[in-house]
């Protein structure tokens, strides 16, 4: 056993560097082809998405090379579509581009104006269905696989569109959409139509579910086509629903849980139908951890195969001629893989990391609930410092995270920046704070109109109960977000001044007057629900914009921006820099040439630890 050291917290010596994370690759996505030959995914490189294939046992190669693989459409998502022999995927220049799993150049087959988004191949392989945002028009458009016609819109007329499906018959397709100012999580509307023609023409459009305080999510067809799953809020929890198409009876396979993640992001997948069409597999949350089940048609029944090690679980796919299932997975103390499962059979096909700490090595995180200001019971997930080689004595300083969106999760999914921190001498406490999704509706929908007062009070009460426990030291307690985070970060520091030692914002909302004009059309309505309307409102946007009360704030910040953000542009936080600096406050105020709303780049990794590091060595550490 290695020797024990004594030294002080958040100086213990790391395995965790700045070099470290920034070698991480993403894992985006994974897909079966559609005769299951072949499993295909993207992968986050420094910046870069790239499409990787493997067939059957041989080993994992590269399809792309020149492109970056990545979805433009809001926040983006929905990147490829494998076929049998080629794929289609989208790329940042808004493109849509076929690769040949044989060899050869990637080549465009839509032409290069706007954005592109959730491309999905036709059964007969030559057609593509995918969402196209042009000018603040978005559309369900179709192009042929070759590239050889200009792409026609088939649907047109909502503010939004996601998820587009094909029957595997290629006589219908379904979608989702939705119009401000809703967000897909409030309400949305499941469409079907059938295609006939050649060119494909739509007839008989119906809608099939949902409405304006309903959301639906993720539209998928049974094998034989006669059936379309799907996920729907209409009470408390989700439902998993199949309707058969000819008679339009509906049945409801699982109800009571969460099923469906916030839809941020394009093609994201959290059920798939068995290749024989007899059960359908999913996956589940219960307070940030997830697990994989399956119910059988015919008898309802719902079994849960072991997940393995892993807590967290992604963009399941099903093998269409198997009962293989893959995902990307991971918990805290594993970094994300591509895991294929046969039944209690798991096989690694690509890891995010090297993987080189061992488990032992990881802090483990305990639920931890409280009461908040107004008596509210809130939830979070607590990470002791942790480092089996160094110990200290007292209460260690305390990190408390909170998470952007703000309607977002908390998973029980591995962080490097969680890692990072504990592995220092650091507690962190990631408040899942009401708003937060994956604990109900009525917890997601309690800050509708009050972000800025809620999260704070949870946030602010979460600390207080880590001091209350013993689990923190009251004097070097440090509040941390970003994006919505950020905002909830910023107002912290306004009205509790001296409560935290020091405060990290990167990319923060600050103005929310300007946001709504600033921001990508995604959100351009999301203060209606969140904070209010304009004028009416006025009052809540000035008291809750932490850019009019930055006057306010005395205690150190680390202000962190992409200089290419179309979400939170750098005049957000630039107000909060130039107020700071009039003020005489302590801060660092860093703009990244190149990124956007987020870190993605190696070298920008690298600077922004190494930066928060000293930071909270010099005002947090050292004061």
């Amino acid at each position: 056993m290695s020797e024990i050291h004594t030294a002080p917290f958040g100086r213990w010596p790391s395995p965790v560097t700045p070099q470290s994370i920034s070698l991480h690759t993403r894992l985006e996505d994974a897909q079966w082809n559609p005769d299951g030959s072949a499993l295909l995914w993207v992968e986050g490189r420094s910046g870069k998405g790239v499409l990787v294939i493997r067939e059957g046992a041989d080993v994992p190669r590269d399809l792309t090379e020149a492109q970056n693989v990545r979805g433009g459409v809001g926040y983006g998502g929905g990147l490829f579509s494998p076929g049998n022999g080629f794929a289609v995927f989208t790329e940042k220049d808004g493109r849509l581009y076929r690769v040949e799993y044989a060899g050869g150049s990637a080549r465009p087959i839509s032409p290069g104006f706007g954005a592109s988004a959730a491309p999905v191949l036709s059964p007969d392989g030559r057609w593509v269905l995918y969402v196209h945002s042009y000018e603040g028009e978005d559309s369900l458009a179709i192009v042929d696989s070759d590239g050889r016609r200009w792409p026609r819109k088939l649907a047109e007329g909502a503010d939004f569109y996601m998820q587009p499906v094909w029957s595997p018959r290629g006589d219908r397709i379904a979608w989702v959409d939705w119009n401000f100012p809703s967000m897909p999580w409030d309400g949305t509307v499941l469409r079907g139509a059938k295609i006939s023609k050649d060119p494909p023409e739509l007839e008989e459009i119906t809608v099939l579910a949902g409405a304006a305080d309903v959301p639906v999510f993720q539209p998928a067809f049974s094998p034989d086509g006669n059936l379309l799953a799907y996920v729907e809020e209409r009470d408390e929890w989700d439902s998993l629903v199949v309707l058969e198409l000819e008679t339009g009876k509906k049945r409801i396979l699982v109800s009571g849980t969460t099923i469906a993640e916030p839809a941020w992001v394009q093609g994201i997948r959290v059920f798939g139908w068995a290749g024989d069409g007899k059960k359908i597999h999913f996956l589940q949350k219960e307070k940030g951890f997830s697990s994989v089940h399956a119910v059988d048609l015919e008898t309802e029944r719902i079994t849960q195969p072991a997940s393995g090690p892993y807590t967290d679980l992604a963009q399941i796919s099903v093998s269409p001629t198997g009962s293989a299932l893959a995902y990307i997975a991971s918990s805290c103390a594993i970094p994300k893989r591509l895991v294929v499962q046969q039944d209690k059979r798991f096989t690694i096909q690509v890891r995010s990391s090297s993987e080189r700490l061992a488990e032992e090595e990881h802090a483990l995180p305990e639920p931890v609930s409280w009461r908040s200001g107004d008596g509210a019971e809130v939830h979070g997930l607590f990470f002791p410092a942790h480092n089996p080689r160094f110990t200290a004595k007292g209460a260690p300083p305390a990190i408390i995270l909170a998470h952007g969106g703000p309607t977002s999760q908390v998973p029980a999914a591995y962080s490097s920046d969680t890692v990072f921190f504990t592995s220092r001498g650091y507690a962190c406490l990631a408040v899942i704070y009401r708003g937060s999704a994956g604990l109900g509706r009525s917890y997601r929908n309690a800050l509708r109109g009050r972000w800025g007062e809620v999260d704070v009070a949870d946030a602010v009460s979460g600390a207080g109960m880590l001091v209350e426990r013993g689990l923190a030291d009251p004097s070097r307690l440090v509040i941390k977000g970003g994006s919505a985070g950020g905002y909830t970060a910023l107002n912290c520091l306004i009205r509790h001044p001296g409560f935290f030692r020091a405060g990290i914002c990167l990319y923060g909302v600050t103005n929310l007057f300007t946001l709504g004009d600033g921001t990508e059309k995604f959100e351009k309505h999301y203060l209606d629900t969140m904070v209010g309307r304009l004028p009416d409102d006025r009052e809540k946007f000035l008291a809750w914009s932490p850019a009019f009360h930055a006057d306010k704030i005395r205690d150190p910040l680390a202000v962190f921006q992409g200089e290419e953000d179309a979400v939170v542009p750098p005049s957000q936080t630039g107000e909060i820099a130039a107020a700071l600096a009039r003020s005489g406050v302590p801060h660092v105020y860093r703009v990244f040439p190149g990124e956007g709303h987020g870190w993605r780049k190696a070298e920008t990794i690298v600077s922004y630890y190494t930066e928060v590091d000293a930071f909270l060595h010099r005002h947090v550490l050292s004061a």
